[in-house]
């Protein structure tokens, strides 16, 4: 399998993590494109221009990280990150979709941000801040509810405040959110995280 990805993508950061912890990282060829790069071939493997995509291993392309991560949790024998039908399986599905909206407000807000002046819209920004912060209480609200295996919920999660971190480090988020502070805290210590953080 190859798995084309850039290293500061928290939805790529989400399937390096899925993979390590189906411990298939080591049957991934991982290949770094910039998407933003004149003449970069990602257009070649995922049409929408976006990374992350993944080359499995009958050569089928996959791009999306759900549908990757998902496509992941079929292969190999470790336990599962998508639960089976039930309530467990529509609570990890609904987290999933948590972490990437906060994800695509919070990029929104920064892609809006860089615009010239005069071409940018505060109101616009403004309203992403507003959805990350009711995504942030959201998770605040459920926090207990993060116990068990890992899921692909815990992950998309754990990917949106990691990357909060790591763009938004000026504008904390943990106060007044003790109990999803400690649980990031925790899974930020997986070696699965620790592996995929980034620096750049």
């Amino acid at each position: 399998m190859k798995l084309y990805y850039t290293t500061n993508s928290p939805f790529a950061r989400k399937v390096r993590i899925a993979a390590i912890e189906r411990k298939l990282d080591g049957k991934i060829e991982l290949e770094v494109l910039n998407p933003w790069s004149e003449g970069n071939p990602v257009g070649k493997v995922n049409p929408v221009g976006k990374v992350p995509a993944l080359v499995a291993e009958d050569g089928t392309l996959l791009y999306d990280s759900p549908v990757i991560c998902e496509y992941l949790d079929t292969i190999g024998t470790e336990p599962k990150l998508f639960p089976g039908n039930g309530p467990s399986r529509w609570l990890a599905l609904r987290q999933n979709a948590l972490g990437d909206g906060l994800l695509d407000a919070m990029i929104a807000r920064r892609l809006e941000s860089r615009r010239p002046d005069g071409e940018r819209s505060n109101g616009w920004i403004d309203r992403q801040i507003a959805t990350v912060k009711r995504c942030l209480d959201a998770m605040e609200a459920e926090a207990a509810s993060l116990t068990g295996s890992v899921t692909i919920g815990h992950i998309a999660l754990a990917c949106a405040l990691g990357h909060l971190d790591f763009r938004f480090a000026d504008d904390p988020w943990r106060p007044g959110r003790a109990k999803l502070t400690r649980w990031f805290d925790d899974f930020a210590k997986r070696p699965s995280f620790v592996a995929t953080t980034t620096h750049d």
